[in-house]
């Protein structure tokens, strides 16, 4: 997918003046890389936002004409509004085509409802990782990457290095060695307590064992209440000799 916009020369600078240009509908932001000097541009926040909600302006090299000159860039930062629907600044960087580029890829999860995990064992799927991260020259960059569930067994997971990947493009180093599980299909929540309440102990008291502790606790009263009395009387009787 072939994505275009265009950005201008930003000549102001500072916080004052971005200010005044995001409420002109402008965003500043920074062009950078391939061993160039850095230049300010500014966007326009509508076309920019509009944008920023496609999945693949995140993930894909991007062609931005700037003064006329096309050149071929990645979206590296977004910097938003804590609260409201405003993009505050934004980081592009130029590509090399003879460079290899890391990027993070979306993950596209296919075939879950009919894998055995779900479709037979009535398991839940539960995404471990929604992207990934990897490193391709500029023109393998993928979209995204297909992970198809149609074998994923309840109980079992699937792991990065079983994930097939797109031509020319692999798991970063680290990633690829750590080789971790990226989805798994578990059973429900719900079912595992369910199970966990059938399989607790119990303890059955039987009618007469009822009836034995409530007579003891009976007894245990009235001994209560006698003690209480005698300890009363010998208080009463210790006054008693004391006024006499």
């Amino acid at each position: 997918m072939k994505i275009e916009f265009t950005a201008f020369p930003r000549t102001v600078h500072g916080t004052g003046a971005s200010r005044r240009m995001r409420g002109a509908g402008k965003v500043p932001g920074i062009l950078y890389g391939a061993d160039k000097p850095a230049v300010p541009v500014e966007l326009d926040h509508q076309a920019l936002y509009r944008h920023l909600k496609m999945e693949a302006f995140h993930a894909s090299v991007l062609d931005m004409t700037l003064e006329g000159n096309k050149q071929q860039v990645l979206l590296r930062d977004v910097q938003m509004h804590p609260f409201r629907q405003i993009v505050l600044h934004v980081d592009f960087q130029r590509v090399d085509k003879n460079k290899k580029i890391h990027m993070k890829v979306p993950l596209h999860f296919i075939n879950a409802e009919i894998s055995p995990g779900v479709k037979i064992g009535g398991g839940v799927v539960n995404h471990v990782f929604n992207e990934l991260d990897i490193q391709c020259l500029p023109d393998d960059l993928p979209e995204f990457i297909t992970v198809d569930l149609a074998t994923l067994d309840l109980g079992h997971s699937m792991h990065i290095n079983e994930v097939p990947m797109p031509k020319g493009v692999e798991p970063i180093a680290r990633v690829k060695k750590d080789n971790p599980a990226i989805v798994t299909v578990q059973v429900p929540r719900a079912v595992v307590e369910v199970e966990e309440a059938a399989a607790a102990p119990t303890t059955e008291i039987t009618g007469q064992a009822a009836v034995d502790a409530a007579a003891a606790a009976k007894e245990g009263d009235k001994g209560g209440k006698k003690d209480a009395g005698d300890k009363k009387d010998g208080g009463d009787k210790k006054d008693a000799g004391k006024k006499a």
